[in-house]
């Protein structure tokens, strides 16, 4: 199948459509640049799925929409696996405490 024929049978005539899991597999939202005039629907489509909207431009993906809980979820996420590496860096590096020392200089700091 090349890639009109995949694009067709996704946009379903230059429709929007929503995507589906069947047995498993995600169908992603995908559509033309040019259905971008329908703010509100677009609007809609993002908060009504948890799945960002594809966009493409002559054929060939160009943007990602998506709803801002979405957006700032993954953001956490990206944050989360950053603050992951950095820890996991540090592990090798040797620069840990023991947890009991560690608490026990934090109490004494702070007279908890």
């Amino acid at each position: 199948m090349n890639t009109t024929e995949l694009l067709n049978s996704w946009y379903n005539y230059g429709t929007i459509i929503t995507s589906k899991k069947k047995e498993g597999t995600y169908m992603p939202h995908i559509i033309p640049i040019n259905k971008l005039k329908n703010t509100s629907k677009i609007s809609e489509l993002c908060h009504e799925t948890d799945e960002p909207i594809y966009v493409t431009k002559n054929g060939y993906g160009d943007m990602v929409i998506m709803s801002m809980e979405i957006y700032e979820g993954i953001i956490r996420q990206v944050n989360m696996y950053r603050e992951l590496q950095i820890s996991e860096q540090q592990i090798i590096e040797g620069k840990t405490k023991d947890a009991r020392r560690a608490l026990t200089e934090m109490r004494e700091r702070y007279d908890l």
